[in-house]
């Protein structure tokens, strides 16, 4: 029943992931670094902020009382991640949901992966979960297959956007992606997937803030709240710095009181935006309450997120006009991504 409840969270929160882009969409007349800062900041300090101050007692004095050490590292993990999350947001902007995310999260899942326990092997050797370990057992063996597969999923997805960009027009690129650009997006996201996985290290590092809000009182599902809040502000930090150059840069600052622009409209939609890109933080604390902050849990996380983001990919036409042929690539692609979560996880099951 553990299981099946943290399966039931990572969906939710895989669904608000794979859907967060599309009030952006309904911005207008803003640069995409005024919409997704005013966006961030409900992602990366309000809604943290909300969301620890429900559900966890006195998580100031949490924070407070952890050592500067601990502190540190989840804050500077959590300006590495920024800095995923910053070209992740590019990745949507020049690929689309469905092809970014892919290829964005593909790398996410198994870096992911495979980092915590090759640095249990360099650092902590005490460890059970090392790399070394994972070659001599059946379940690690599972895991290792799941990244691989991951990764040709990845290839494919690749291979169906190369496809798309022979096939179609500039301007049928452009209908539904508007500033579509295969090779700058591919860059983009596989850096932003490396990156980005270090939301799962960054966990890891403030897991004693979570045991602290447990001790304190706070329901089991939510002790990674008061984590969240330290990690948000790494992410606001790399965020902020680069979208108010970017305003500098683009002599964008206008944008926020811009009259001609329907503001009180763009100020909600990036609310919402940002509001739903937390909420899969949210519930991956609930889902990682059950399944633990392990493989299992960040690469259904991940899946989830793609199986969502590929729908709304289709129904927002992305892959409009193009062969059949490519179709079925980029569908092959992203079910051989979901295969690779299926793998991991019945890794993870065995003993």
């Amino acid at each position: 029943m553990q299981a099946i409840l943290g399966v039931i969270f990572h969906f939710l929160g895989g669904f608000a992931s794979g859907s967060f882009y599309i009030p952006y969409k309904k911005v207008k007349g803003w640069s995409w670094e005024s919409y997704w800062i005013v966006g961030g900041f409900f992602s990366w300090l309000i809604v943290p902020f909300i969301a620890a101050w429900l559900t966890v007692p006195g998580f100031m004095d949490i924070i407070k009382s952890t050592d500067g050490n601990t502190l540190f590292w989840t804050y500077f993990l959590g300006v590495l991640w920024g800095i995923g999350g910053l070209t992740f947001g590019l990745s949507m902007r020049y690929l689309g949901m469905s092809l970014g995310m892919a290829v964005a999260l593909g790398f996410c899942s198994a870096f992911g992966a495979l980092i915590p326990p090759i640095y249990n092997d360099i650092f902590n050797a005490g460890s059970p979960d090392t790399f070394s370990s994972m070659l001599q057992t059946s379940r690690g063996m599972f895991v290792l297959l799941g990244v691989v597969v991951c990764l040709v999923g990845i290839a494919i997805c690749g291979l169906a956007g190369m496809r798309k960009e022979k096939e179609l027009t500039k301007e049928e690129k452009q209908a539904s992606i508007k500033e579509f650009n295969l090779k700058v997006g591919l860059v983009v996201a596989i850096f932003s997937g490396i990156l980005s996985a270090c939301m799962s290290f960054a966990i890891s590092a403030g897991k004693v803030m979570g045991e602290a809000a447990e001790a304190a009182g706070a329901n089991p599902l939510f002790r990674n709240n008061v984590i969240f809040v330290v990690i948000m502000l790494g992410g606001l930090t790399t965020n902020f710095i680069w979208c108010m150059f970017l305003n500098a840069k683009n002599k964008s600052f206008g944008d926020y009181a811009n009259r001609s622009t329907p503001l009180k409209g763009n100020y909600i939609f990036s609310a919402l935006a940002g509001t739903t890109w937390f909420l899969q933080f949210f519930f991956y604390g609930m889902g990682e309450s059950k399944l633990g902050n392990g493989a299992s849990s960040w690469i259904l996380h991940m899946a989830f997120i793609i199986l969502i983001s590929s729908m709304w990919g289709i129904i927002l036409k992305e892959w409009k006009g193009v062969s059949k042929k490519t179709y079925a690539t980029i569908i092959a692609g992203i079910a051989i991504i979901i295969l690779s979560v299926v793998l991991v996880g019945y890794g993870n099951s065995l003993p």
